[in-house]
């Protein structure tokens, strides 16, 4: 059974570190991104079809924001079906509701617990 693998795509790397030690305490494989930009760069380079699992997504980020990057993921048939979990500090009602709005599975605020996260995670993870 091969290791299921998940995108991070968030710019503060304690955040990046903390999600990906607690995802591979789990057993998924992860891959990181600091940013909207290198994060759909990251995804353009996998083999097809595409074998991510989830994407852990943040929303406030410097250059292409979450949502942009979450619609632009929506838009293309590689990456439109992989499950989007919004993992941000944005936690009005308003900022949930337009992570949802273009397409996010489940949204978590910061600050998250790992049951929090892991909630999310089975959630939206086949």
């Amino acid at each position: 059974m091969t290791m299921k693998r998940v995108l991070i795509i968030d710019d503060d790397p304690m955040i990046r570190t903390l999600v990906r030690a607690m995802l591979e305490a789990e057993g998924y494989a992860v891959l990181q991104a600091e940013d909207g930009e290198k994060g759909i760069a990251l995804l353009e380079e996998q083999e097809k079809p595409i074998d991510i699992a989830l994407i852990v997504l943040d929303v406030v980020m410097p250059g292409m924001n979450g949502l942009d990057v979450l619609t632009r993921l929506k838009l293309q048939p590689d990456t439109s079906n992989i499950p989007v979990l919004m993992l941000t500090g944005e936690d009005k009602a308003e900022d949930i509701m337009a992570g949802y709005s273009v397409g996010a599975d489940y949204y978590v605020t910061k600050p998250f617990t790992r049951q929090q996260l892991l909630f999310g995670l089975s959630l939206v993870i086949n």
